[in-house]
């Protein structure tokens, strides 16, 4: 949800394709031969010996000049260099089988004429298509199998890129501006635009995705502005229900069925994310959810994912305790993390000096967290506590607030939100990839860090988790977690630091910069680009000429209600239309910062991509997906529905815009903008999108009662 205009460098990703055989992962020869299985490897083989034993020869020669190359050894039978010989040429066989059903299948995943078509009308040629890539999908992928036959990402051509970003423009300047603009965009697609576009096609062929590497190092990982607000996202608890009131009992269940997700996760056992059933997302963002750290650096962060790790880090008023998540070589049980986490609430102790508010460094700018690390957190007991929290499997806030949904309270949301997002600014280790956060009411919440992976992915976890915790674990009639107590864990250990008053003076600093005051108009929503290997996000322009045309009608009080549904359809119809060139492949933005990186590298000085790159986004909105994985019926549970999550605004006077559609009933928006701007107030902004809604809805029930008049 952060825009970044700042670029240097250059960087080639290469994973070339092929036979992915990541034996570091469970399940992963799976994962290598799909969409064969092993044991199609042993059929192929019994069916080439059985034609040899015949006397026919499928090889075309190939097996005796095999077996000849063997003789020359002289240490073998024949009848063991034939046997040996047609198990190679079998192996070789159905290896190029292999390959080749994953060509074919990337090249029907390069079909999206499917996306363009009308709701419900599926044409003879989608039909066909998609009974082609069921057949070649295999009864049960695992979560990584489809990921080399995924399609590349294309670069879109510079024509189409610069006339869909004239096209964004044109409401939003006059004739004057947009005329000047359109010389500026002429110019540049003339001189410069044609020798980016030839590095920036060729980087597309030997990197696996031409934007994501660089749009996690320039947007996330090289901006030096705080991240809380400003990066981090967040996600709610369950809107209505709340299992369980006991905090350690909660966050019991749900560390337990986090840590059945990660175990699911690292053997590849989730089912990929597919578009109607059928088109498989990419899985790459998954991999680093869990033991993953972002640390910081002078010029630039970096990302640091770690193997299994057996350890959690836990935050409560003020002190940090390190728990350990296996007992015998197993998981702990929820109702052993319970007592392990009612241990913490229940211990006295005061904070050490420092302590108290260490992770606002985390909240803070970058350099001097970074610096601080590197001077004060390089050795001793200080050391050895970081280390221990950014090794953990993620970082556990036990708050000693109760937030939640309240009826009774109008803004019981808002405060939920604002704890989430940022706390109090220094109770969230905001480097971590995620910090969960238990409140001292039972509700839960999620605050995730930006740069490793987008909403959706910790989305898919939160799903997982929160369906477990109430529809399978469950809670005692008490309220506590099920299963025995045992006595005999060891206690969990406090971190043990030593900061000296010039670090707790850099502490308060970044306490300072955090404290309520994130860095937060062209309008942008965010679509996914995951049908394509290593895919993110594009940027739709929401803020069209037939958009802005529906808006002066709504305005106008003479427009006939017909017309101003006439042109509500018109704009809906221009923004699906945008939405799916992005998915697609077909954006602008992505393919205009990727120029813009490229004219860095090349000392390319192009006054319109600076000016692109400089806008400020006032309006960013995104909405989060529900149901990834429908483990809850929501017709039939109706109150388990989650209230989705939000984001911070990317502009200094603007807002952030978070939606989420929960089923035909409810649509939850999550806004945030900036105390400092006189011109930004989230709870107006919220009031005139209800009202903006309830005028829409009245234009369907006008025409509703016309129609039954009629």
């Amino acid at each position: 949800m952060a825009e970044a205009h700042q670029a240097v460098g250059f960087q080639f990703t290469v994973t070339p394709d092929g036979i992915d055989l990541h034996l570091s992962r469970e399940n992963g020869i799976l994962t290598g031969v799909y969409p064969a299985s092993p044991s199609s490897l042993l059929i192929v083989v019994i069916a080439i010996m059985s034609t040899i034993y015949a006397r026919i020869d499928p090889s075309l020669g190939m097996i005796d000049t095999i077996k000849r190359t063997m003789s020359v050894s002289g240490y073998m039978t024949v009848q063991t260099q034939t046997v040996l010989s047609a198990i190679l040429f079998s192996t070789g066989l159905w290896l190029s089988l292999i390959l080749m059903l994953r060509y074919i299948l990337k090249a029907l995943l390069s079909y999206h004429a499917w996306i363009f078509e009308s709701h419900g009308k599926i044409s003879f040629c989608t039909k066909l298509w998609l009974s082609l890539v069921k057949m070649l999908s295999g009864r049960r992928p695992l979560l990584y199998s489809f990921q080399t036959s995924l399609p590349r990402l294309p670069v879109p051509s510079v024509d189409d890129t610069i006339t869909r970003y004239l096209e964004s423009v044109r409401p939003l300047l006059d004739e004057e501006q947009y005329n000047q603009m359109e010389v500026v965009a002429n110019d540049f697609k003339k001189d410069q635009a044609p020798k980016l576009q030839k590095y920036l096609i060729l980087k597309s062929w030997w990197a696996t995705n031409y934007v994501s590497d660089w749009w996690e190092e320039y947007i996330y990982l090289r901006g030096r502005s705080p991240i809380m607000v400003n990066s981090n996202f967040y996600s709610m608890d369950l809107l209505y229900v709340t299992p369980t009131h006991r905090q350690a009992a909660r966050a019991g269940n749900v560390v337990h069925a986090m840590l059945q997700y990660r175990r699911k996760l690292e053997r590849g056992e989730h089912a990929p994310l597919r578009a109607l059933g059928v088109v498989p997302m990419c899985s790459y963002q998954m991999e680093r959810m869990f033991n993953t750290t972002r640390i910081p650096g002078i010029e630039t962060d970096f990302v640091q994912h770690l193997s299994d790790r057996k350890h959690l880090v836990v935050y409560h008023k003020g002190r940090f305790f390190k728990v350990w998540l296996y007992y015998g070589g197993r998981h702990l049980w929820p109702s052993e993390l319970e007592t392990q986490f009612q241990r913490i609430l229940d211990d006295t102790t005061e904070p050490q000096p420092g302590e108290l508010k260490l992770a606002a460094l985390t909240a803070g700018n970058r350099v001097p967290w970074a610096r601080a690390r590197l001077k004060y957190f390089s050795q001793g007991v200080n050391k050895a506590s970081l280390e221990a929290i950014e090794t953990s499997a993620f970082f556990l806030s036990l708050d000693d607030e109760a937030h939640g949904y309240n009826p009774d309270k109008l803004r019981s949301l808002d405060l939920y939100a604002k704890s989430l997002l940022h706390g109090k600014c220094y109770d969230r280790w905001f480097d971590k990839s995620f910090t969960l956060i238990a409140y001292k009411n039972g509700k839960l919440g999620v605050n995730a860090e930006h740069s490793w992976a987008d909403a959706p992915i910790i989305g898919h976890m939160w799903e997982y988790v929160l369906a477990t915790d109430c529809f399978h674990l469950g809670y005692t009639e008490e309220g506590h977690c099920k299963g025995d107590i045992n006595k005999g864990l060891p206690p969990p250990t406090k971190l043990q630091w030593d900061i000296p008053l010039e670090c707790q003076e850099v502490i308060e600093e970044s306490y300072m910069v955090a404290k309520d005051k994130g860095e937060f108009c062209l309008t942008y929503e965010a679509s996914m680009t995951r049908m394509f290997r290593e895919g993110r996000t594009e940027t739709v322009r929401s803020c069209t000429s037939e958009s802005t045309a529906f808006v002066r009608a709504m305005e106008d009080k003479n427009t006939a209600s017909a017309q101003k549904l006439d042109l509500f359809r018109k704009a809906a119809d221009k923004h699906q239309n945008m939405y799916r060139l992005a998915m697609t492949g077909s954006g602008i933005d992505r393919h205009l910062f990727c120029l813009y990186i490229m004219s860095k590298y090349l000392s390319i000085d192009s006054p319109f991509l600076k000016q692109v790159l400089s806008e400020p986004w006032r309006l960013s909105t995104s909405q989060t997906p529900q149901q990834q994985l429908n483990m809850v019926d929501i017709k039939k549970f109706p109150r388990y529905v989650g209230a989705g999550g939000g984001f911070g605004p990317v502009a200094e006077d603007g807002y952030g815009v978070s939606y989420i559609i929960i089923g035909e009933n409810l649509i939850t928006f999550h806004i945030s903008s900036k105390f400092s701007s006189p011109e930004t107030d989230s709870y107006r902004f919220g009031q005139n999108i209800r009202q903006a809604m309830l005028d829409i809805r009245a234009l369907f029930d006008q025409k509703d009662k016309k129609e039954k008049e009629m």
